[in-house]
This record gives structure tokens, C-alpha cells and sequence, in this order.
């Protein structure tokens, strides 16, 4: 780490709804960070994840899905992703192999960046080399062909965003994976279950709130969590009959706590109703944006 030619800096990972950005990330940190589900626009929050190898540092930031925001939340998403590009310094745009949205280049390119192609393993090969042609047309360089799902090409596209870094010293203690607490990845494994269990609108009309996280010696951490859905008939669904159907949420989304924290918790979980939540932005910065 004290070498003179340590590189360091932030690197934002960009892209469409189910691009693979989070799976990408986790797959660079070599561990889970970010949340995972088949559904698009999982990821509402930027996550950082820090990276540190003998010469580099490199701050990896998962945003959410590039869309055209539609109610409060999706812009305050935006939102995220406009700072990330902001903020960062250097960008990776990830295409999905499979559905190439080619007006996302347009994005990048008075940046400093590089472009991965993803998912090339649910693809014929002969497909993929269109797609890197027209990103060389539009004067990218530096193009790579990845899986994420089999790491397949990463740590090519490793080297390469290491090589867009700055000269500088590591801004985080090496053994530090995240500057998100807890409570943040707690709320976002509770998440990732509905996203997981629950179809048709239930994912995307939820947020969670942690009203309660006590860390108790020779005792299971206490864990009280509110999940908020816009309609009683949500809530209803939520729930499901005799509560079955929450419990069920809560008992897989405590295994996935622990494994996370590496000890007991004790998790308890209400719904509630706070209705069109996803269009009341003060509700929206005291909830999901607070933590």
C-alpha cells in the first residue's frame, strides 16, 4: 500500500433496469453487498463497495437502473444516479447483451469510462460483435465482453476500470467493504425477500423501515422493521391468510440477516399503510433516503 503508483477513486456502475449491475459488483467484491432479484429496478440507493488490491483502491458505486421517471421515486432515483456520474471518477456503462439500449453511450462520453457488454453467456456469439463494433463507431476504447452471473471477462474489465484510477493513497481502512451500516443492509435484505415472494406491484409499492436495532450481549440482536405499502389491499396481501405469508417473509429474510451479520437476531416485522407513498417526497426522504 505504500507504493508510489497506488491507484484510487470512485467508479460508478451505470446502466438499464436488470443490466446486472448489482451482480456485477458483487461478483468484482468477490462477496454479496447489493441486493439481487429477476426483477428490474431492485436497486433504489447508491452502494458502495470498496475494493483494495496491492496497488488499487477502487470505490465501486451500484446505482439504480437508468429509466424515465414516472412518480416521485423513480425521479429521486434518478436523482442517484445523476450525483453518482457527478461525483465519480470514471464511469462504467454495462449493456445488457440481450437488449443493448444504445442511447446510453451518449451518456458516457465526455466522461472518463469504459463500456462492458453483459450477459454474454445467454447469447450467441456471433451477436455480441455488433454490439462492440457500433460501441467503437460511437469512439469507446476500451470494450469489454462479460458475464457477471459466471465471471466470466471480469477480471479483464478489472484491470481496465483500475487503469481509468487516479494516482492516490487508499481512502478506506483495506479490510472495509462498505461505508453503509447495518441497519441500511438489514432494510435491504427484507427487501430483497418481497422483491423475491411477491409478483405484480407488492415489490415496488414496499419500502422498509427499521424502527428498532438492539445489539444484546449472550442474547439474539433484537430487530424491528416496518414494511410500508401504499393500499390496505396490499397490506392484506402482504400478510396473507393468518399471517402466513409474512412469516414466511420473515423467516427467510432473518437466515439471510444472519448469514449478513454472522450472529443471531431476533426479527419482528408489521406492516403499515402510508397511502401513494411513492409520490410524497417528504415521506420518501424520511424513509428511504434517511438511511
Amino acid at each position: 500500500m505504500g507504493k508510489e503508483n497506488f491507484r484510487a477513486g470512485y467508479v460508478a456502475i451505470i446502466g438499464r433496469p436488470n443490466a446486472g449491475k448489482s451482480t456485477l459488483l458483487n461478483r468484482l467484491l468477490g462477496q454479496r453487498l447489493a441486493i439481487v432479484t429477476p426483477k428490474p429496478q431492485t436497486t433504489r440507493h447508491r452502494i458502495l463497495g470498496i475494493l483494495t488490491g496491492e496497488d488499487y483502491q477502487l470505490l465501486l458505486v451500484d446505482t439504480p437502473g437508468i429509466l424515465d421517471p414516472k412518480y416521485t421515486l423513480q425521479r429521486l432515483m434518478k436523482e442517484e444516479i445523476d450525483r453518482a456520474i457527478a461525483e465519480t471518477d470514471a464511469l462504467l456503462l454495462l449493456l445488457d447483451a440481450t437488449e443493448p439500449v444504445y442511447d446510453d453511450l451518449e451518456l458516457i462520453k465526455n466522461y472518463n469510462a469504459v463500456v462492458a457488454i453483459n450477459k454474454i453467456d445467454t447469447v450467441a456469439k456471433p451477436s455480441i460483435l455488433p454490439i462492440v463494433d457500433r460501441c467503437a463507431q460511437e469512439g469507446f476504447q476500451k470494450i469489454f465482453v462479460i458475464s457477471a452471473l459466471t465471471g466470466d471477462g471480469v477480471e479483464d474489465l478489472k484491470a481496465g476500470i483500475v487503469s481509468l484510477l487516479p494516482s492516490a493513497p487508499p481512502l478506506y481502512s483495506p479490510d472495509q467493504l462498505s461505508e453503509r451500516t447495518e441497519r441500511f443492509f438489514v432494510t435491504e435484505l427484507i427487501r430483497e425477500t418481497i422483491f423475491n415472494r411477491y409478483g405484480a406491484e407488492i415489490p415496488y409499492s414496499t419500502t422498509v423501515v427499521i424502527e428498532e436495532f438492539k445489539e444484546r450481549p449472550n442474547r439474539k440482536d433484537y430487530i424491528r422493521a416496518v414494511i410500508y405499502v401504499e393500499r390496505e389491499s396490499q397490506k392484506a396481501i402482504l400478510i396473507g391468510e393468518e399471517g402466513k405469508a409474512l412469516k414466511k417473509v420473515g423467516s427467510i429474510a432473518r437466515e439471510a440477516i444472519e448469514q449478513f451479520l454472522a450472529r443471531p437476531v431476533y426479527l419482528e416485522l408489521w406492516v403499515k399503510v402510508a397511502k401513494n407513498w411513492r409520490r410524497n417526497e417528504s415521506f420518501i426522504r424520511q424513509t428511504v433516503y434517511k438511511i
